[in-house]
């Protein structure tokens, strides 16, 4: 199997494919998910590298990403995240509509709220996710709340 053919094996390597060109970065982020919750003994390690800097947005993105899902599944937090994805100025709300974003807003874990980023509870889940990790991802305690 070639390498322009594997699933990304780290958010590095979305990085990598969205800046080059090779993938849109939606579809190399989904990719990458799906990989990282079929190989459990993998996840660490495919959030260590920090990823190439992108934009404010894409940034800001894949750093939430790797914190939300270390801290969901009891990893380390990879110490890039503290301060990369951090240069939005406006706020991001997912699906562009205005009527999501008080839902958003709430919704929103924390990783991706500390970014200007808003998007929902399950942003992160798959549709082939194990039923345990789907639960899993909605488990995570507002702050407000906890």
């Amino acid at each position: 199997m070639t390498a322009a053919i594997r699933r990304p094996r780290s958010l590095h390597d979305v990085s990598v494919r969205a800046g080059n060109g090779e993938q849109a970065f939606d579809a190399a982020l989904h990719e990458f998910l799906d990989h990282f919750y079929a190989n459990p003994a993998e996840r660490e390690a495919s959030l260590r590298a920090q990823p190439m800097p992108s934009d404010d947005l894409r940034d800001a993105y894949l750093a939430a990403t790797a914190e939300h899902l270390a801290t969901c599944h009891g990893l380390d937090v990879p110490p890039w995240t503290e301060t990369c994805g951090l240069s939005l100025r406006q706020p991001f709300f997912a699906g562009g509509l205005e009527s999501l974003k008080v839902l958003l807003t709430v919704e929103s874990p924390a990783a991706f709220r500390r970014r200007l980023l808003f998007v929902s509870k399950n942003a992160l889940s798959r549709p082939r996710m194990p039923a345990d990790e789907a639960g899993h991802q909605a488990a995570v305690p507002h702050p407000a709340r906890a």
